[in-house]
C-alpha cells in the first residue's frame, strides 16, 4: 500500500471523499451531514492505494487532551475488497508515524467498539465507559509514544 497526502482541492481529497462516503454513508448508515464538519479545514487526510487504486483513507488533528496537545486520529476507512489483509493496521501505523513527524507523542481515537480489541493490537488502551457517536458504540482510546500513557 502506498499513502499520500491528500490535499484540499486534490484528486487524492476526492478519493478519500468517496471511500469515506462509501464505508461511512452507505455501509454504515451514517447521516451525510455528520460526515463532512468543522474540522476539515484543520485535518490533515490521508489516501492509501494499492497498485494505483485508492482503497483506503483517514485523518487526523490536533486536540487538547489532558491540558496538553495531542493527535486526534480519525475516520479510519478501508473498503471491503480489501478488508482483512493488514491495510488497515498499516494505515494506522503510518498516519501516527504522521503526526509524531509532526512533534506530537499522544495519539487519541474513538474507535467503534467492535474495533476495540483491533486497536488495541497497535497499542492503543480504553479510556473511559463506551459512549454512542453516530448511533454507534464507540470507546476513547489513548496511545503514547514509550508505553503506557501516564495521567496528570
Amino acid at each position: 500500500m502506498t499513502v499520500y497526502i491528500a490535499h484540499r482541492g486534490s484528486k487524492e481529497r476526492e478519493a478519500v471523499k468517496a471511500i469515506h462516503a462509501q464505508v461511512f454513508i452507505e455501509e454504515q448508515h451514517c447521516p451525510y451531514e455528520l460526515e463532512w464538519d468543522k474540522y476539515e479545514e484543520i485535518s490533515r487526510y490521508v489516501l492509501g492505494s494499492v497498485d494505483g487504486e485508492p482503497m483506503a483513507a483517514a485523518r487526523w488533528r490536533m486536540l487538547a487532551y489532558r491540558q496538553r496537545p495531542a493527535a486526534m486520529l480519525e475516520r479510519f476507512s478501508v473498503l471491503r475488497d480489501y478488508r482483512g489483509k493488514g491495510y488497515g493496521k498499516a494505515l494506522v501505523s503510518w498516519v501516527i508515524e504522521d503526526a509524531r513527524r509532526a512533534g506530537f507523542g499522544e495519539y487519541v481515537l474513538h474507535a467503534q467498539l467492535h474495533f476495540e480489541d483491533f486497536f488495541r493490537s497497535l497499542g492503543f488502551q480504553s479510556v473511559g465507559e463506551p459512549f454512542e457517536e453516530v448511533g454507534i458504540p464507540h470507546i476513547r482510546m489513548v496511545r503514547c509514544d514509550g508505553g503506557p500513557c501516564k495521567e496528570g
